[in-house]
């Protein structure tokens, strides 16, 4: 039940994050004033964009989850240094508790790491069933090796058709 709900938890999160991309994308002249007038550099709309929209796709799909929730919890605490600063303003009060929320998110999301249904977790499982099968290999391989030098090979049930 708790994989489900991670699973949830990573499709929410990532929901955030590739809407917020496309509305950077969308309106490049906005995002561009807003982060000029935080006093930084004009022209970081389309790489912010971009960069929300490609980690809430990956975030979505599971793949490199841990690194993309640790790059988004830094990328979100950083907008609270930014854009919201005046925490005497309760509507600025409220977007940072909001975006330390999401970064708490990012960061559970950063402890579980591959999670089930994501491509990290189904290339993990890849990985251990290739390894199984190779030691199962060399394994083989070194047994026929002994057989073939007449060392005697160690005792193992074998099946009915090789005894």
């Amino acid at each position: 039940m708790s994989m489900i709900a991670v699973f949830f938890g990573r499709l929410f999160i990532a929901v955030i994050f590739i809407v917020s991309g496309i509305n950077k994308l969308i309106h490049v002249n906005d995002t561009n004033a807003m982060i000029s007038a935080a006093g930084l550099p004009g022209g970081l709309a389309i790489p912010t964009g971009l960069f929300e929209l490609v980690a809430g796709v990956c975030l979505a799909l599971g793949i490199a989850t841990r690194l993309w929730s640790i790059l988004l919890a830094g990328f979100v605490l950083l907008t609270i240094l930014f854009f919201h600063r005046e925490f005497t303003d309760p509507v600025q009060a409220m977007a940072a508790m909001k975006n330390l929320a999401i970064a708490g998110g990012l960061l559970c999301l950063f402890g579980y790491g591959h999670t089930r249904w994501s491509y990290d977790a189904m290339r993990a499982r890849r990985r251990d069933e290739l390894a199984a099968h190779q030691a199962q290999q060399h394994a083989t391989e070194a047994e026929l090796r002994a057989e073939a030098a007449g060392a005697p090979v160690a005792v193992r049930k074998r099946p009915f058709w090789r005894r």
